[in-house]
């Protein structure tokens, strides 16, 4: 099992960026990783040295960025485990499921103001 931890920090000029950390703090030597997206190795993956930690940089390929989501595997390559990943979800696709999911959020919402101003009318009622 893997000791590795990341978390994101930030994407900037098509590079995602993050912290390795090992469970029991900064030791040993720089860990190594890969990432993948749909089974091909990305090429251009740094880690460098900052306190308390590693800094991991990724390069996002512009040719993996299309419409839809589309998933980064990071992998610790001493144990060949899955130890994060991350997503870029784009296009027009996207924005139609966003669209249809408020409209059925909306609906709800509707549906439940009418529920509970009929309940308020009818516990209302009683107390009168």
């Amino acid at each position: 099992m893997s000791d590795l931890n990341i978390t994101k920090t930030r994407i900037i000029e098509g590079v995602w960026e993050g912290v390795i950390t090992r469970g029991g703090g900064r030791n040993g030597e720089t860990p190594a990783v890969a990432v993948t997206h749909q089974g091909q190795a990305i090429s251009g993956v740094t880690v460098g040295d900052m306190e308390g930690g590693w800094v991991l940089r990724v390069p996002i390929p512009l040719e993996t960025i299309s419409d839809g989501v589309q998933t980064y595997l990071i992998i610790d390559a001493s144990t060949h485990e899955e130890v994060n990943s991350f997503s870029l979800i784009a296009g027009q696709a996207l924005a139609q499921d966003i669209r249809i999911e408020m409209d059925l959020l909306r609906a709800e919402l509707d549906l439940l103001k009418r529920a509970f101003r009929r309940h308020c009318v009818e516990t209302g009622a009683d107390r009168g």
